[in-house]
């Protein structure tokens, strides 16, 4: 194992967030690395997680809790879910920015006495590891520039990554305790993570008693319908294939269980400017946090992803979503989706505002593939009632490039912030 720390593209935007509220509410998945990223920022810390002690005190004494030098950190704060409020009041006690970074791998149960936060809060959420952040990316290209550059073109072709080595590094995943680690190691870490979520996480997280076996077959359903917009239905229909069946009423208690962990991203619809009348989808497509873990759950390897173009691919939408997730917000962007009910869609839309950017994503860079994205892209494109940003077709590995019809082809593994 590497102890060094893996530098994170959420270390300038907590700083920043820092200087703009009075506390700091880090999201994220267990191990994604929220508690050392913070760590780095703190200057006390309390760790609920690993000190029972300090955890009955600040349950009985909140604002006792909230005294130390700071920045402090509150390390899992919802183990003692009243730590909120004393936060949200000392904040504005001493009316000062930076005071805490709360970190936080599960978002509890509502309550009606938590206060909003409003003002006195700012959020970031962290993911694994971008394939920039684990060096797999050469970073050769910045999402940024092609967002302020729109029409720039774009020239870049390392030739540093090829399938198998994308492939790799899909199943490995962004964990960072996966650095240092064989390929079979890491993928033996995350069918433990997988494991964990189901026999303890899930239980845990609100006390509410859910099946194991049942969660299991969620999650391999999630694995196959990647980067989809999955129906309920569709997911009933796969618990039950898997052997453990799941009905369409109990399916919404056990997807917020997983999205309450992080483990569940939806991928929100985008409404478009369309001058047409075509209805568009206002359903999410549904990821888990990172693919390495569809891959665990479907018990699946760099080798079946080589031979499963189609499986692959859908993996390959997942792990861009991932990753242009952390850079958009970087830059102040969402990811979303788009399509309506004549078919057409984009795999991810950067939206800011009103403006956007429309992206599909393949796994080839064969050119007859690229010709048809790039068509659809403009078709679609023109249609809008406000213009792109720019255009785009991202593909797994290959250079980059802008086309004669202004489209831009992009390597997933050569993209930045």
């Amino acid at each position: 194992m590497i102890d060094a720390y893996v530098p994170r593209l959420a270390d300038a935007i907590l700083g920043q967030s820092l200087e703009i509220a009075g506390a700091v509410v880090v999201r994220g998945p267990k191990a994604c690395g929220k508690t050392t990223t913070a760590e780095r920022r703190a200057a006390s810390a309390l760790r609920l997680d690993v000190d029972r002690q300090e955890r009955l005190a600040a349950q009985a004494n909140p604002m006792g809790a909230l005294s130390g030098a700071t920045p402090r950190l509150i390390d899992e704060w919802q183990l003692a879910p009243d730590l909120w409020n004393a936060v949200r009041a000392e904040v504005d006690r001493r009316g000062l920015d930076g005071q805490f970074i709360l970190t936080g791998s599960a978002t509890p149960s509502k309550d009606a006495s938590r206060h909003t936060g409003a003002m006195r809060f700012s959020y970031v959420d962290m993911r694994p590891l971008t394939l920039v952040e684990s060096g797999v990316s050469s970073g050769a290209v910045s999402l940024g520039d092609l967002w302020e550059g729109g029409d720039a073109n774009v020239s870049a072709s390392t030739g540093r990554t090829d399938l198998t080595t994308l492939a790799d590094a899909l199943c490995r995943g962004g964990w960072p305790s996966n650095i240092g680690r064989s390929l079979a190691q890491a993928r033996a870490a995350n069918h433990n993570y997988v494991q964990t979520i189901i026999g303890t996480e899930i239980v845990t997280l609100d006390g509410v008693r859910r099946d194991p076996r049942k969660v299991e077959a969620l999650i391999f359903a999630l694995a196959r319908n990647s980067a989809s917009y999955v129906t309920l239905e569709t997911l009933a229909r796969d618990t039950a294939q898997y052997g453990a069946s799941v009905g369409v009423q109990t399916l919404p208690n056990y997807l917020d269980a997983l999205a309450r962990l992080w483990l569940l991203v939806d991928q929100p619809a985008w409404g478009g400017h369309l001058r047409s009348s075509a209805n568009v989808r206002k359903s999410p497509k549904r990821h888990l946090v990172d693919p390495s873990l569809a891959v665990a759950a479907l018990g699946a390897g760099p080798e079946d992803l080589l031979s499963d173009h189609e499986a692959f691919g859908q993996l390959l939408e997942s792990l861009a979503f991932r990753d242009l997730s952390v850079y958009g917000q970087a830059r102040g962007l969402s990811v979303r989706a788009y399509q309506d009910n004549r078919g057409s869609e984009i795999d991810l839309v950067l939206v800011r505002g009103v403006e956007w950017a429309g992206i599909e994503v393949k796994l080839s860079g064969l050119e007859q593939v690229l010709d048809s994205a790039a068509a659809k892209l403009v078709g679609l494109a023109g249609k809008m009632t406000t213009k792109p940003r720019f255009l785009a077709v991202l593909t797994a590995v290959g250079p980059c490039y802008t086309r004669a019809d202004g489209v831009h082809v992009l390597s997933l593994t050569d993209l930045t912030v």
